[in-house]
């Protein structure tokens, strides 16, 4: 049992009224005081109520942006310029989203990797991870429309870069790709339509997946450490006895983590809101001109490992397909694992190795992608190494990497190779039941 009706009775004759015709109080309620939840949650549980936090910032204050912005190419840069230097607190608002956009996906990385130590995609959990792929597939696409919008020199070139990888698609590339821009190069059509799928489609969709997410957990109840069904020992009235109420106990817990959170976020924004280029590209600060290519045309630091995978594979078709292949390999992991132990801590030492080496193959992607690699060997090398042969070697090995975690996951669990150890019956051994409760 994950959520307890909680029947709401106001006083207020007002709100007694509203609630017999809509329980919304009562709702409320039930995914609160109702929502029982492991008393064994860690610190890698806040990162899903910090994505939920940067999304009502980028909605706020994307709102507010949309007030100023003007979506063509004669007007978009100086728009942004403008909201930047004569609106009244427009710098502020605009660095909040602009750093908001990248702390999002800090958090969702994090919070996606969480999933990945904790098995939170297993059974009966496969729907929730399901829908927060579909999230994170969204949110991809929803800043990218965004990067292109201040239209400097990387949203122009990026957005042609990125538009041009449909022409790989054998027989309708080329027209898809023109279809996509409205033109032959990005103009006023394309930032009319990313702007229209930027602030109304793309939102009001990750709006809805992310509600579907969140009453799918509640469904089914939150995955712990410890990797073990809480719903399996209960008292008799159905309360799980390792639970307590998400409200008021991991409301108060989340509320300190967020004033941290927006420590942290405020920090960067007042004192380092482009983060050296990666947040905030330098040559986005220029306007765009199709006539003047970038030295470096590189997608912000989050696409990055996607980006490397394009970059080092050379045949463009192949590329395109790996990189979408690395999206779409996650959404099969909750069948690709056939592990009976959800948690890290009970895995057999194998998976615990793979795991890292998958994390560190993306992180170094990455790097690929955004180009460190091909800055630091010469340094390391000499001047006469031959740079981008190494850089492009070494990212194929890591797309290996990428990959090869989830065919060992899926050799590794199929045929009984792991060996792991019994989860515990319970969160808690040595608490007794009137502690529990």
């Amino acid at each position: 049992m994950a959520i307890k009706f909680v029947r709401i009775y106001p006083k207020n004759r007002f709100l007694a009224w509203t609630e017999e015709r809509l329980p919304l109080l009562s709702f409320l309620a039930s995914h609160t005081t109702g929502y029982y939840t492991p008393k064994n949650l860690n610190i890698w549980y806040y990162f899903g109520v910090f994505a939920l936090l940067v999304l009502v910032n980028q909605v706020a204050t994307g709102i507010f942006l949309t007030m100023f912005y003007k979506p063509n190419a004669a007007e978009a840069f100086a728009s942004v310029e403008y909201i930047m230097r004569d609106v009244e607190w427009g710098w502020l608002i605009r660095y909040m989203h602009s750093t908001g956009a990248s702390l999002f996906f800090v958090v969702v990385y994090i919070h996606m990797f969480r999933g990945l130590m904790y098995g939170s995609y297993k059974k009966p959990r496969e729907l929730v991870w399901i829908l927060g792929m579909l999230v994170f597939l969204v949110l991809m696409a929803e800043a990218f429309m965004g990067y292109v919008l201040p239209w400097g020199q990387m949203s122009f070139w990026g957005a042609k870069v990125i538009i041009s990888l449909f022409g790989a698609i054998p027989v309708i590339g080329n027209g898809l790709t023109e279809w996509i821009m409205g033109d032959y190069l990005p103009g006023d059509a394309t930032l009319n339509r990313f702007f229209a799928l930027h602030v109304i489609a793309l939102p009001l969709t990750l709006l809805l997946l992310v509600t579907l997410h969140i009453l799918a957990l509640h469904e089914v109840g939150s995955n712990n450490p410890e990797g073990i069904e809480i719903s399996e020992k209960t008292r008799p009235d159905g309360i799980p006895l390792d639970a307590i109420p998400f409200h008021p106990y991991y409301t108060v817990e989340d509320t300190l983590s967020v004033f941290l959170f927006l420590l942290v976020a405020a920090f960067i924004v007042f004192y380092a809101p482009a983060v050296g280029g990666w947040f905030l590209e330098h040559d986005n600060f220029t306007e765009a001109n199709p006539l003047v290519t970038p030295a470096h045309i590189k997608p912000v630091w989050y696409y990055t490992p996607y980006y490397a995978m394009l970059r080092v594979i050379p045949h463009k078709l192949s590329g395109v397909l790996t990189m979408f292949a690395a999206i779409a390999v996650l959404f099969l992991l909750p069948w690709i694992d056939r592990g009976k132990v959800r948690s890290v801590r009970y895995r057999g030492r194998g998976f615990r190795i793979a795991l890292i080496v998958f994390a560190l193959s993306f992180v170094l992607l990455g790097a690929v992608g955004a180009g460190v690699t091909a800055e630091l060997i010469p340094a390391w090398l000499g001047p006469e190494a031959p740079a981008n042969t190494i850089e492009n070697w070494f990212g194929r090995f890591l797309v290996c990497l990428y990959f090869g975690y989830f065919a060992f996951l899926w050799v590794y669990t199929y045929f009984g190779i792991e060996r792991s150890r019994t989860p515990p019956d319970r969160v808690d051994m040595g608490a007794t039941d009137e502690v529990r409760r």
